[in-house]
C-alpha cells in the first residue's frame, strides 16, 4: 500500500538528494579541517575562511577548492606520508627488534661465538620480548 503512494522515481530522486547532501557535507568538513590543519596562515585568515564558507556555503567551498586545491593536495600528502612513516617505525620497533635479534644470533652462532643452547636461549627471549 505504501509502495503505491511513493512512485519509484521519487525514490530515486530522494536517493540522489541524500547522496548530494552526504557529499556536500564531505567536501564541508575536508574544506573546513583543511583551514585549521593549515599552518601557512594565522588565525585571522582562518577565521575569515570559516566565515566565508558559513556564510556562503557554497560559494566559499567552490572558491576554497579553486584557490587552494595544490596546498590541499600538498598537506594531505605530507599527512600520508607523516602517518607511513610513523607506521613504518613502529613496524621496525615492534617486529624488527625481535628479528633483528634473532638474526643477530643466528650470525654468532654461525661464527662459533655462542652454542646452539645459547642460541635457542636468545631466540626465546628475543620472541617472548615481542
Amino acid at each position: 500500500m505504501l509502495a503505491a503512494d511513493y512512485p519509484f522515481l521519487d525514490i530515486v530522486w530522494t536517493m540522489l538528494i541524500f547522496f548530494a547532501w552526504v557529499i556536500w557535507f564531505w567536501i564541508l568538513i575536508t574544506v573546513l579541517s583543511d583551514v585549521f590543519r593549515r599552518t601557512d596562515i594565522g588565525g585571522g585568515m582562518k577565521v575569515l575562511w570559516t566565515i566565508f564558507v558559513i556564510v556562503l556555503p557554497f560559494l566559499g567551498v567552490f572558491i576554497y577548492l579553486l584557490t587552494q586545491n595544490d596546498g590541499m593536495a600538498a598537506r594531505r600528502q605530507e599527512e600520508i606520508e607523516k602517518s607511513q612513516g610513523q607506521f613504518n617505525d613502529y613496524v621496525r620497533s615492534v617486529a624488527g627488534g625481535s628479528a633483528a635479534e634473532i638474526e643477530k644470533a643466528k650470525q654468532l652462532l654461525d661464527s662459533g661465538a655462542i652454542t646452539q643452547s645459547e642460541y635457542e636461549a636468545l631466540k626465546t627471549k628475543a620472541l617472548a620480548a615481542a
